[in-house]
């Protein structure tokens, strides 16, 4: 059985350690107030309290059980000098809380920084440059830049402050880049001018550039569309022609028009072969200043076309991007694997959604690439442009959505928005602060809302005053933006151009103790909507006070849905159905363990979705359904008919030690979750490949022991 130390190093639990504290404790009074057996029965009990807890107790977990302990034997005396040790040691540690973690991280033995982001490796040096960066910008925030009560909620799980790591800088959440002014108009990069591309390669090749620029200046996810590098497949289209039309020349020799097609159309797959090679593989390898590689989503709509031509070329440039994704990429062995980004979303449509329409064939090689290789995950046109103003549009990053808005003209506008950050509020601690009282948990729920709004206006005014200057690429040179060098960017803070979003986790936890049954059941379902109708008039009510853009979203809490776990326990003990969890449930989600059909599951999850609107996403999981693409259709067309926007989760993993291609397991042992190969049993994370999608977006870096928990447990759907 393992224990975290405060400075997130992981060791061997050891009950020796208690007596020897506590010993030292009751030889500090006059009269000793425990015998040796009392005192040994005590760390007895923790350890049994411990092993039932099926995940590593943190010290402050362990010394909270001794005192009750010691309290419930009536050594009262021997309790006030344990605390009073406690106190005097949180002083000492006060005056310094950064160092033992960093030094801890630096020697790869921090285990909550390890497993903290599936999509980074703790062992590398730029990662841990960020991680060392990150422990100094929380200790600033924590001493010097946030109210200390939302400090303290955060720490005590009632909130999430995302992302504090990042929030000593001036820096944002999440964006969808426009890509057409950057690539249209020309922009700056590295104080370099670069113009309009003259190829569809060129193209590609300063898209990557802009998503490096971006990645490095926010801490969010991205998104860039397809549609935006579709003009330049007729410039290249345009100079191939030449090119061939000379040659001809330059031979003296007689070709036909249609041979001149035929060899132009040929060269012109080879160069968007190259392009979209170029977009996948620099993305993949890319190293940006947050020691990951961007977190980028494509987003391929056909209908996003400004014209038939470009529909064509565009549809061009998808067939690619998605023939080249089933592949995947080679691992170091040179065997082909899952990457982890980019992350592909596919819009379902009217003329690629029925068998036999124009563009099925697209449709149905999308759903390959899903059985295999987990993307792309589908939007559907209809479904969006239903709740959205008639719009379609991608999510930023996973699943951050925009709220419609017009520019002075009128004009839709989505591409150069942004999301200003997040703050989540954890449901089923309002919930269990209740007691089960609905008119207390209403008040409850009402106070926290209040605090996430703080908290958020927080977020918002460290954004404020922001100068251009501060990230040239998303401000001045058109990512976002064209302010001018010197400028705030204080005007795109307001009047819903830029989001801000009320996070939430937990709900299906929250209903299940405030009605004693799952939000699926009819009659609990009718108090999950009512709690998500109440935060969604919330942020209405913000929203015209402020003139700022709130909205609700379900948040993706990759580590914090086992930090908000632990918390809970520490609060409440163990809740049957509750808190007996090591993970608590993401957003509206249906909890993983819930017997329920992949088909009922979008359906009930797409009413949730609808409220949901500052973006949320909805899964079902699947087993290996490489030789049943059939299936994979039928339930993209569900999605397509039913719910905005939704994915399926399948298994893609790989053993270097046996070459074991297949489902890797999770076993148990001490007390721990490890992954463990089928074939050959090997445990050596560093020699597995494994890809699991945990929110949103596909990990591949192995993940803390709530999350693993809950991975271990999901269901199967279909």
């Amino acid at each position: 059985m393992k224990i975290i130390k405060r400075n997130g190093s992981e060791e061997t639990f050891d009950a020796g350690k208690i007596v020897i504290a506590v010993t030292k404790a009751n030889s500090a009074v006059e009269r000793q107030e425990l015998t040796r057996e009392q005192i040994a029965e005590i760390a007895d009990y923790i350890d049994y309290k411990c092993a039932k807890l099926n995940r590593s107790a943190s010290v402050e977990e362990i010394q909270d059980m001794v005192e009750n302990q010691i309290m419930a034997m009536g050594a009262f005396e021997v309790a006030r000098r344990y605390v009073r040790y406690r106190y005097s040691r949180s002083l000492i540690r006060k005056a310094n809380t950064t160092d033992d973690r960093i030094l801890t991280l630096l020697e790869c033995n921090n285990e909550e920084v390890m497993e903290e982001n599936s999509n980074k490796d703790p062992v590398v040096n730029s990662v841990q440059r960020d991680y060392m960066a990150g422990e100094v910008s929380k200790d600033i925030t924590k001493r010097l830049l946030l109210p200390e009560d939302i400090i303290e909620a955060d720490k005590e799980g009632i909130i999430h402050f995302h992302d504090a790591d990042y929030y000593a800088q001036h820096m944002h959440n999440c964006d969808l880049v426009n890509l057409e002014d950057m690539l249209e108009n020309g922009t700056v990069i590295s104080e370099t001018l670069i113009e309009k591309p003259h190829s569809f390669s060129t193209a590609c090749n300063i898209a990557t550039q802009i998503i490096a620029q971006v990645a490095s200046n926010q801490y969010g996810g991205q998104s860039i569309s397809l549609t935006h590098l579709a003009p330049f497949v007729q410039v290249s289209r345009g100079k191939i022609r030449k090119e061939v039309l000379e040659e001809i020349e330059s031979l003296g020799i007689n070709v036909s028009e249609e041979d001149i097609t035929r060899i132009t159309e040929k060269r012109l797959h080879d160069e968007i072969k190259k392009g979209v090679q170029t977009i996948q593989y620099q993305i993949i390898t890319l190293m940006t200043t947050n020691g990951q590689a961007p977190f980028l989503t494509i987003f391929m709509y056909l209908n996003e076309a400004k014209d038939e031509q470009e529909k064509e070329d565009l549809a061009l440039i998808i067939e690619e991007m998605l023939r080249q994704r089933c592949q995947g990429v080679k691992n170091e062995d040179g065997v082909w694997i899952t990457p982890a980004f980019p992350k592909l979303i596919y819009a379902l449509e009217e003329d690629n959604i029925t068998k036999g329409s124009r563009f099925y064939y697209l449709t149905e090689l999308a759903a390959k690439c899903t059985a295999k290789r987990m993307v792309p995950d589908y939007i559907s046109e209809k479904r969006m442009k239903e709740l959205k103003e008639g719009n379609c549009f991608p999510v930023m990053g996973c699943r951050s959505a925009l709220s419609p808005w017009k520019d002075e003209n009128g004009n839709y506008k989505f591409y150069g928005r942004f999301n200003q950050g997040v703050v989540t509020i954890n449901l089923v601690d309002a919930a269990l602060s209740s007691g089960g009282n609905i008119e207390k948990f209403w008040k409850i729920f009402d106070d926290r809302l209040e605090l996430c709004y703080r908290a958020l206006m927080c977020r918002h005014e460290r954004l404020k005053g922001t100068l251009s200057d501060a990230a040239p690429i998303l401000w001045q040179y058109g990512a976002i933006s064209r302010l001018k060098k010197g400028e705030k960017i204080d005007k795109l803070l307001y009047g819903g151009y830029s989001t801000i979003s009320l996070g939430y986790a937990g709900l299906c936890e929250c209903v299940r103790y405030m009605t004693g049954k799952s939000h699926t059941d009819p009659e609990a379902t009718p108090f999950a909507l009512e709690v998500m109708k109440h935060m969604n008039e919330a942020c209405e009510r913000w929203k015209e006070e402020t003139n700022i853009g709130f909205s609700i979203y379900g948040s993706p809490i990759e580590s914090t849905t086992y930090k908000f776990a632990k918390c809970l326990q520490k609060r409440f003990g163990m809740v049957e159905g509750v808190t007996d969890k090591s993970y608590i449930t993401n957003s509206y989600h249906v909890n993983v363990t819930e017997e329920i059909d992949a088909f009922s599951k979008l359906k009930f999850e797409a009413q949730f979705q609808e409220l949901s609107t500052g973006g949320a996403v909805s899964y079902v999981e699947v087993p290996n359904m490489q030789h049943n693409i059939p299936a994979v259709l039928q339930v993209i067309r569900f999605i397509y008919d039913n719910i905005m926007y939704a994915e399926l989760n399948t298994k893609s993993d790989y053993c270097q030690e046996c070459g074991f291609d297949g489902e890797i397991q999770i076993v148990e042992e001490d007390g721990k979750l490890i992954w463990e190969c089928p074939r050959c049993h090997n445990r050596n994370q560093d020699t597995l490949n494994v890809a699991r999608r945990t929110c949103g977006y596909i990990g591949t870096q192995f993940w803390n022991q709530g999350r693993t928990q809950e991975i271990k447990e999901r269901v199967l759907h279909l």
